[in-house]
């Protein structure tokens, strides 16, 4: 056998190798997005939450998990097909309980920045938020610059926390931590706090139902979009729930939860 005859019919094997070897390769970096077959076949979608924070999701007076978040998700999972399991979380560890797969999504609330948005996989925004301090009606303060030398709460792990620890009011006031808005309002309203930085979709929630009087200063700590928090590489699952989403808001049941929570469709999604 000469030389080119045997370099032609070695050529074709080689070239079968190497492709076989690239395919290989290939497939065993790619990993299959299996997340929203994974919450259907075990029938269940596990939503991470405050217990603590209406009217997004909290614990009422029968000890039901109750919420206009809940609502929406229950609502979402009714179209899937799979139960919701309502799985209370410490918000100072909700990345840690995301990434290690004990739930399925954070949905309460769940304020959108950019260190967020890098670390996980977020829906659209589908409600607008600020951040506001509320005071006692007894209170002297009319602007946030009366707050110097005065307390101010707020929750552990919110971006209410992370605002005000940045701004250059952290260095004239004291900062109280709580790990939940409820019991932050309990300290304000029982006067060992001067003002509370929160969530206005929590703060005009509470005062409505409130016995006591609040004022919120005119000075907002800007405006936020809520959103729902999935794992970074789970796209099937966060397109999915965006979609019954997006439905919801078509057909008019969106807007049907944000009145009864809200009395008015403050919601944002297209």
């Amino acid at each position: 056998m000469n030389k080119k005859r045997l370099i032609k019919m070695i050529l074709p094997i080689l070239l079968t190798a190497v492709l076989a070897m690239l395919a290989g390769c290939k497939d065993s970096s790619v990993q299959t997005d299996d997340s929203l077959q994974k919450v259907l076949d075990k029938k269940e979608f596990v939503l991470g939450l405050d217990a603590n924070y209406p009217p997004m999701g909290f614990t009422d007076e029968n000890g039901e998990l109750v919420g206009f978040d809940l609502d929406v998700a229950q609502e979402v999972c009714n179209r899937l097909g799979v139960s919701l399991v309502k799985h209370p979380i410490d918000w100072d560890e909700k990345e840690n309980e995301l990434n290690n797969g004990t739930i399925d999504c954070i949905w309460n609330a769940l304020s959108v920045t950019q260190e967020r948005a890098v670390a996980m996989n977020l829906s659209e925004p589908y409600m607008r938020n600020e951040l506001i301090f509320m005071v006692p009606a007894s209170s002297s303060a009319k602007s946030v610059s009366d707050l110097s030398g005065r307390s101010v709460g707020v929750q552990s792990g919110s971006t209410a926390q992370e605002a005000l620890k940045a701004s250059s009011l952290s260095a004239e006031i004291t900062i109280a931590e709580y790990p939940d808005n409820i019991q932050m309002l309990k300290e304000l309203t029982e006067g060992r706090l001067d003002a509370g930085l929160i969530d206005s979709v929590a703060a005009y929630y509470y005062m409505a139902r409130s016995e006591e009087r609040f004022f919120v200063l005119p000075d907002s700590f800007g405006e936020e979009s809520l959103a729902i928090g999935f794992r970074k590489n789970d796209h099937a699952l966060r397109d999915r729930v965006q979609e019954i989403v997006s439905e919801m808001k078509a057909d008019g049941t969106l807007g049907k939860i944000s009145v009864k929570w809200f009395g008015n469709d403050i919601t944002i999604v297209k």
